[in-house]
């Protein structure tokens, strides 16, 4: 609790294991001095991975960028981006992208590609995805996630260097709303590794 306050961070929080995927071991905390439910979190956290992070969570659409770069020294390229809408969320709930909403409750959400925001919007994002993609010397295939609050700011939440990638996944389905086929897309990452 001392080095929560101490980052100044507010509420709500989520705690999580560092390199862990699928929102494994991932616990949504609402209220400040819990000693028992920070506990709790951080030890389901721990089972996923030694390192675990503790984040304030952000007021904003989680919006993902697939970015592909296939060829070294070529200039990476941004998918149109999308969004998983939560179906069951009403205006208060403080339902999140969970690892049931994601594999196990067929209902809980769906996928927009591109995202319902201004055209405008929708390309900031995905040059901040780039500069990212950039920033940490990715190669091949990321998705950025990034977040866009209220006011339109968009910020990196993070950088997924393997994402989800069978047909119904957000990375292949970004890339087909923007005229690139799951077998194009497939071709283009193998070429690029045989040049």
């Amino acid at each position: 609790m001392k080095r929560i306050k101490a980052a100044k961070l507010r509420y709500p929080l989520f705690v999580k294991p560092s390199r862990a995927g699928s929102s494994f071991g991932v616990t949504k905390l609402e209220r400040m001095g819990d000693t028992d439910e920070l506990a709790a979190a951080l030890f389901e956290a721990s089972h996923h991975d030694w390192k675990v992070l503790v984040e304030q969570g952000i007021d904003g659409r989680e919006i993902e960028c697939a970015v592909l770069n296939p060829v070294a020294g070529e200039e990476p390229k941004s998918a149109l981006p999308g969004e998983v809408v939560l179906d069951h969320r009403t205006e208060d709930d403080d339902q999140f992208y969970d690892f049931d909403s994601k594999y196990t409750d067929s209902e809980a959400s769906h996928v927009e590609v591109p995202a319902s925001l201004p055209a405008e919007t929708l390309k900031r994002a995905q040059d901040v995805a780039v500069r990212a993609f950039k920033a940490v010397d990715a190669a091949g295939l990321s998705r950025v996630d990034t977040f866009i609050t209220k006011r339109g700011e968009v910020m990196v939440n993070e950088i997924n260097t393997m994402p989800g990638f069978t047909p119904i996944s957000m990375y292949p389905k970004a890339w087909e709303a923007t005229g690139v086929s799951y077998t194009e897309l497939i071709t283009k990452l193998i070429e690029g590794v045989l040049r």
